[in-house]
């Protein structure tokens, strides 16, 4: 089972509620996870409606346990009669510049002269002109998490969720420790390198890609899982997001598509929306509902026929699969158990 779970996405596909979903799913009978920001946006802290993260773990969740058996969807997000503890959900957002003061302490023992560093601007200076460097500090931070044990023995964390970068990037963002163990043939920066690629391209990692049922976030999947795989980088699952209900079957679909106005009318004045009024007025005037509603069934059929064919397209990659719907009315706190609740019903991820 992956201990490291890295997510990414297409911006817009909703990456980092996925993320913050799954920390809390993997969060079940008394396991703790970790969810690690890389990119500074806070994005995790908007999620779960709390102040803006430190460069420090901090718990911002407790997961509701397991349903007990016949528990219906209504239940309450945070638990309920019957239910067994869940786990804890812990945040870091990783700051580059002080994920390097760690570096500088852990490899060279600076200590007091990596502050003085900082208060010159040179960390930040090193960080800005080399982005590869910052990619190292985050994965390498991320990857240190993973790693962690107690003074048992035991890891620290159970799992490791990393709201990650977009996918058109994110092969380059984990595969920059290879380059660098490349470059820095030996000493303190090529084996903490060698250490990072090692957890990466190993069992204990998978890369989840978040996709919505639309031909540009498909096609970026599909390149992206592409990219990983040449790279040796271990791809996990493609989880659809935001996927809505089918109001027709698919009689009514090819019906809605071909334009059909055949009885539509008559229907209409039957069933009383001409307003009380049957024959030829009360059909003349349920005839004027027509045009716009035959309008949004063709759209209506036009979204079905893409999406089935955007689900076939990922269905092809040979990959587990996880939807999860649309909420209506955004993601709230609410929402983001529900969407816990719903990736811990598809089966492990």
């Amino acid at each position: 089972m992956s201990r490291l779970h890295v997510v990414s996405g297409k911006g817009g596909t909703g990456k980092t509620t996925v993320a913050a979903a799954l920390a809390l799913a993997l969060a079940t009978e008394g396991r703790r996870t970790l969810l690690v920001e890389v990119e500074g946006r806070q994005g995790i802290a908007q999620v779960f409606e709390t102040e803006a993260l430190p460069y420090e773990e901090r718990k911002i969740a407790v997961a509701p346990g397991p349903e007990p058996a016949g528990a219906s969807r209504g239940d309450s997000a945070g638990g309920g009669g019957g239910r067994r503890a869940g786990g804890d959900v812990y945040a870091l957002a990783i700051d580059a510049e002080r994920a390097l003061l760690d570096y500088l302490q852990m490899f060279y023992k600076l200590g007091g002269a990596g502050r003085a560093l900082k208060k010159l601007g040179a960390i930040d200076f090193a960080t800005t002109i080399a982005p590869g460097l910052r990619d190292v500090l985050l994965t390498g931070k991320a990857c240190e998490a993973v790693r962690r044990k107690d003074k048992r023995g035991r890891y620290v964390y159970d799992a490791v969720v990393m709201d990650a970068p977009p996918t058109g990037r994110i092969t380059r963002f984990l595969n920059v420790n290879d380059e660098v163990a490349g470059l820095a043939k030996i000493g303190p920066i090529h084996n903490q390198a060698q250490a990072v690629m090692r957890v990466l391209k190993s069992p204990e990692t998978a890369v989840h890609l978040v996709t919505l049922l639309e031909e540009m976030p498909v096609q970026e999947t599909v390149d992206g899982i592409a990219e990983l795989r040449a790279a040796g980088l271990p791809v996990g699952g493609v989880v659809i997001n935001m996927t809505r209900p089918e109001v027709l079957d698919t009689g009514e679909v090819d019906i809605a598509a071909n334009g059909a106005r055949t009885g539509i009318a008559e229907a209409l004045a039957t069933a009383g929306l001409s307003g009380g009024r049957r024959g030829a007025a009360g059909v003349a005037w349920a005839d004027r509902l027509i045009d716009p509603l035959l309008e949004e069934a063709r759209e209506h059929a036009q979204r079905v026929d893409l999406e089935r064919a955007e689900h076939a397209e990922l269905a092809g990659l040979g990959l587990p699969t996880y939807e999860l719907e649309l909420l209506p009315e955004g993601v709230d706190l609410a929402g983001l158990y529900r969407l816990a609740r719903d990736l811990r019903k598809q089966g492990p991820i």
